[in-house]
C-alpha cells in the first residue's frame, strides 16, 4: 500500500516566462559593455533594473570604442586584409602578430576578440567587420568601410563587393548590435537583392548609403 503522506520528489520545475528574455537582454548588454569586472557589473545591472533605473549599458557608438582607436584606419585594415591572403579562417596567434607588426593598439585587438567571442580560430570577415565598427559607429558606415577594405578594383571604379558577402556581414553585425530585428534585416536584404543588385551580383557603397528606401538600422 502506497503511503499517501510521502513527499513528492519529482516536482515539475516552473521557469518564469520573463526569464528567457531577461537573460537575453542581459547577455546582449554584457557583450556590448565588456565590463572588466563582470560580477560587479552584473550586480549593478540587476540592481538598477530592480530600482526601475536605466542599467549601466554602453551605448552603441561605444561598442568597440577604446582608447587610441583613432590609430586604426581603413588603409591599415586593407593592408591587414591583404596579409590574411584570402583565408576565411586565421589563427588568433598569427593575427595578433600581424596586428602587432602594424603597430595597432593591443586593447582594440582584445576588445574585438571579446566582442566577437573569438577563440583560437577566427573567422576573418567577422573580425574585420567588428574592427571596422570601431571606425564606422553606424552599421551603414561600418559596411561602407568593410566594402572599401574588401574592394580590389584596379580600374578606379566605386568600392563594391559580392552581395553574398554583404548579406553575411550585415546579418552578423546586426546580430552583434542586438537592436535590429531579424525581420528588418530580412526585409532589407530581400529588397536589395530584388531591386538593387544587377546581373554581376555586386553591391556598391552608394547602393546602401544613398538609396532612401534602404535603412539598415
Amino acid at each position: 500500500m502506497v503511503n499517501q503522506s510521502m513527499p513528492q520528489t519529482d516536482k515539475q520545475i516552473c521557469i518564469p516566462p520573463e526569464l528567457p528574455e531577461l537573460l537575453k537582454q542581459f547577455s546582449k548588454a554584457a557583450i556590448r559593455t565588456q565590463p572588466q569586472d563582470l560580477i560587479q557589473w552584473a550586480a549593478d545591472y540587476f540592481g538598477a533594473m530592480s530600482r526601475g533605473e536605466i542599467p549601466p549599458v554602453r551605448e552603441r557608438s561605444e561598442q568597440v570604442a577604446l582608447s587610441n582607436w583613432a590609430e586604426l584606419t581603413p588603409e591599415l585594415l586593407k593592408i591587414l586584409h591583404s596579409r590574411v591572403g584570402g583565408r576565411l579562417i586565421i589563427h588568433a596567434e598569427e593575427l595578433a602578430q600581424m596586428w602587432k607588426v602594424l603597430n595597432l593598439p593591443t586593447d582594440l585587438f582584445n576588445s574585438v576578440m571579446n566582442v566577437g567571442r573569438f577563440t583560437e580560430e577566427i573567422e576573418w570577415l567577422k573580425f574585420l567587420a567588428l574592427a571596422c565598427s570601431s571606425l564606422g559607429v553606424t552599421i551603414a558606415k561600418t559596411l561602407k568601410i568593410v566594402c572599401e577594405v574588401l574592394s580590389s578594383d584596379r580600374d578606379g571604379g566605386p568600392p563594391r563587393m559580392p552581395f553574398s558577402t554583404f548579406q553575411f556581414l550585415y546579418t552578423y553585425i546586426a546580430e552583434v548590435d542586438g537592436e535590429i530585428s531579424a525581420s528588418h534585416v530580412s526585409r532589407m536584404l530581400n529588397y536589395i537583392e530584388q531591386e538593387v543588385i544587377g546581373p554581376d551580383g555586386l553591391i556598391k557603397v552608394n547602393d546602401f548609403t544613398q538609396n532612401p528606401r534602404i535603412r539598415l538600422e
